[in-house]
């Protein structure tokens, strides 16, 4: 049955009950349009709560999710609308030839109900097809190079991958320090457990995998901008793990040890412990990333000598700093070092 956001947020508690009462005349007129469910994307223990869904085709569904962006904008009087993805981690899809390397095969792979499309990309490809800017907040690779080059020939911004919130934007201030102080990381292990919808999901192998390469990468361009400390080019051991545990509901865990290697051949261990409330540290991103991005779509630049303003290129990098796995134009290196970000 369908259920309004005032039930979601009951089931989901991370508020507390007397903000819940206070929002309520707020959020129970608000129901969830129906969406794309592809159960071979995400974790089996989701089919219980998939009980708002579109059938048919996946061009089928293309085209209501467009209709729907249509009908939302005409019925709310907007200029524009902003599309961003919060739903469950997918699994990786794959890239090959004749599937999606070019928007021509991503659009003929829809049109013939191509199993190996994502219900994210879909979801992409209907925003661009609508002159929406679409973000994505989660890790999987929804930026297939046919959505890429479809936003680019479109002239619409995209904009990913998976909101960087508590344990990975810690990671990102920390490690750079450490290697701009000249002590060398050799082992990070990071450790998570959460309760809520999200860990339930990530609690399966494929789903976790996603989640796992986005947490994971964040240190690569920090170990590489110090060739004295890694002259050999070996990065460190680095592992990620998450648990689903209900009991701690919205309330996530965060444990990290960093091992050091230090003059003399001597060692340094920092451990940190982090207890936050994920959806609180994750909403704020939401809105700033919608707000940077509509921002963004009313600036244009001209160049000296350049005969008119033009806009941004079509892969809002800009929007990195909220992100842990930043998507970026071809050719273009990945910063993740948060204060390298900022200053960039």
């Amino acid at each position: 049955a369908v259920v309004s956001t005032q039930s979601t947020g009951e089931r989901a508690r991370v508020l507390d009950y007397s903000l819940q009462k206070q929002l309520r005349p707020y959020m129970e007129k608000i129901v969830p349009r129906a969406s794309i469910y592809c159960p071979d994307f995400i974790a089996a223990n989701q089919e219980a709560r998939a009980d708002n869904i579109l059938s048919g085709s996946k061009q089928n569904m293309m085209t209501r999710i467009r209709e729907d962006i249509r009908d939302f904008k005409e019925k709310k009087n907007l200029d524009k609308v902003i599309v961003l993805w919060t739903a469950n981690t997918e699994r990786f899809a794959d890239i090959r030839p004749g599937l999606n390397t070019t928007a021509e095969e991503l659009l003929n792979s829809i049109n013939n109900d191509e199993e190996e499309v994502s219900p994210s990309t879909i979801f992409a490809v209907a925003s661009i097809l609508e002159g929406c800017t679409y973000i994505n907040g989660s890790p999987q690779n929804t930026f297939v190079p046919g959505v890429v080059e479809l936003a680019e020939m479109e002239g619409v911004y995209i904009a990913g991958d998976d909101f960087k919130s508590g344990q990975t934007k810690f990671k990102s201030v920390l490690v750079d320090f450490l290697v701009g102080a000249g002590i060398k990381p050799v082992s990070i292990v990071s450790y998570n457990h959460l309760g809520n919808n999200d860990g339930k999901n990530l609690s399966a192998p494929s789903q976790f995998r996603s989640k796992e390469i986005s947490k994971s990468n964040v240190v690569d361009d920090m170990v590489n901008s110090n060739k004295i400390l890694y002259a050999d080019g070996k990065k460190p051991d680095h592992c990620v793990v998450i648990k689903y545990v209900p009991y701690v509901q919205d309330s996530k865990r965060a444990m990290d040890e960093y091992i050091s290697e230090i003059f003399m051949n001597g060692s340094n261990t920092i451990v940190c412990h982090n207890t936050c409330e994920d959806s609180l540290l994750a909403s704020p991103l939401i809105l700033d990333l919608v707000i940077l991005a509509e921002l963004c779509e009313r600036i244009t630049i001209q160049l000296d000598g350049e005969p008119q303003p033009r806009r941004f290129t079509s892969i809002l990098s800009l929007l990195s700093y909220l992100l842990k796995a930043p998507l970026v134009p071809a050719g273009t290196p990945v910063i993740n070092a948060l204060f390298k970000q900022r200053a960039s």
